[in-house]
């Protein structure tokens, strides 16, 4: 049979999960908690299919949560957003950027994405029947090189993916940066997907400056959110894409052949959910800033060196100061610390199309106080 992706095998995190959890490893490695949800939630689920809210939904999604993202948005952006025109409600952010690189890319087109790049992109975009083009960031600092993607663009260009906090680099976009890019595809027929899952966890201060705020680039983005990101539930997969009316309408096409509608019951609760705990977004930074020192401090003086994380739920550690590592590619680092040390990490390679030489390994915050220290104890011990 011919494979349209014969290159691409399971992913690195379902690999790196399922070995952690034969050897009975501390699962730092894929991003998902492992401490309970707010039971109000699980309370509002059951109460929505009690009352009867089992049946498909609105393709766009549920009148109630569609209204109830765009008055955040109105608040968070000062954007007066037609919920029926420009908001949809997908499975998960990743249907909602599968949806959109489908939507907006084809064949002859050329699709930028930044590397390390979330390992969703690049299929997606071959599966459109588009070239991917990747434009590295290199480590440490993984900042962009503007003048790299005005070369890379041309006129085959018709869409860039951009991700802030970025998956895995732990790097946040500034305003400077977003300028720049809105005078690249200042007058091309070029669109932007922004992946903003993380637009809530940005540390130190920072704050988040999303593609909605630009007054240029909201004409010509979709911006994709997670639900079960910042609900801190991954199981729910209810995410949503924000664009204008008229990429919205493209978008919904490939939506309703796609997964058409998402769980009923889940879209009633959550959006009740965010109605009842208005405060629910406004405090994650600061509960996964605590987490992210927490294992800042549980690493200190060993011979993994952490490096800033400006936002997301990971942190990237360098381990060319461990003897028994420093010689190892961060495939074999990360397997080595999986079987004999006892903890699952992520390695960086994947994330690359043509990966640099680095010894970086990316570590998941968004655990439990006791999980972060398990795991770093099994690390000191075994580094020694």
């Amino acid at each position: 049979m011919r494979s349209k992706l014969p290159d691409v095998g399971t992913t690195i995190f379902t690999i790196m999960s399922r070995r952690a959890a034969e050897l009975g490893a501390v699962n730092l490695g894929q991003g998902f908690p492992d401490y309970p949800i707010d039971t109000r939630l699980a309370e509002l689920v059951a109460d929505a299919m009690r009352e009867g809210h089992n049946q498909y939904a609105p393709m766009p999604g549920v009148p109630a949560l569609l209204e109830a993202i765009a008055s955040r948005l109105e608040a968070r952006y000062g954007l007066g957003i037609d919920p029926q025109q420009s908001i949809t409600i997908t499975l998960g952010a990743t249907e909602a950027i599968y949806s959109s690189i489908q939507a907006l890319a084809g064949p002859g087109d050329e699709v930028l994405v930044f590397d390390p790049s979330y390992d969703s992109y690049d299929p997606a975009v071959r599966l459109a029947g588009a070239r991917c083009v990747h434009v590295p960031l290199a480590p440490p600092l993984f900042a962009y090189d503007w003048d790299a993607v005005r070369a890379a663009v041309n006129e085959r260009t018709r869409l860039i993916i951009i991700n802030s906090p970025q998956n895995p680099s732990c790097t946040v976009l500034g305003p400077t940066d977003l300028d720049q890019l809105a005078a690249i595809v200042a007058g091309r027929d070029i669109r932007v997907l922004s992946d903003e899952v993380y637009e809530h966890v940005v540390f130190d201060g920072r704050q988040h400056y999303s593609v909605l705020g630009h007054p240029q680039l909201r004409q010509c983005a979709v911006a994709v959110y997670s639900f079960g990101k910042a609900l801190h539930a991954t199981g729910l997969r209810v995410g949503y894409a924000v664009a204008p009316a008229d990429i919205t309408i493209e978008l919904r096409k490939v939506h309703q052949f796609n997964t058409f509608t998402i769980a009923t019951p889940l879209q009633h609760a959550i959006a009740r959910y965010i109605s009842e705990r208005a405060d629910v977004f406004s405090g994650l930074a600061g509960f996964f800033q605590s987490r992210r020192d927490l294992l800042t401090q549980l690493l200190a003086g060993s011979p993994l060196r952490v490096l800033p994380a400006a936002g997301s739920f990971f942190q990237l550690v360098d381990y060319s100061g461990c003897e028994a590592l420093s010689a190892l590619d961060d495939q074999a680092a990360a397997q080595l610390l999986l079987e004999q040390a006892g903890v699952a990490t992520i390695p960086l390679s994947p994330f690359y199309k043509v990966p640099p030489a680095q010894t970086l390994l990316r570590l998941c915050f968004a655990k439990r106080e006791e999980t972060l220290r398990e795991g770093a104890s099994r690390l000191r011990h075994w580094m020694g």
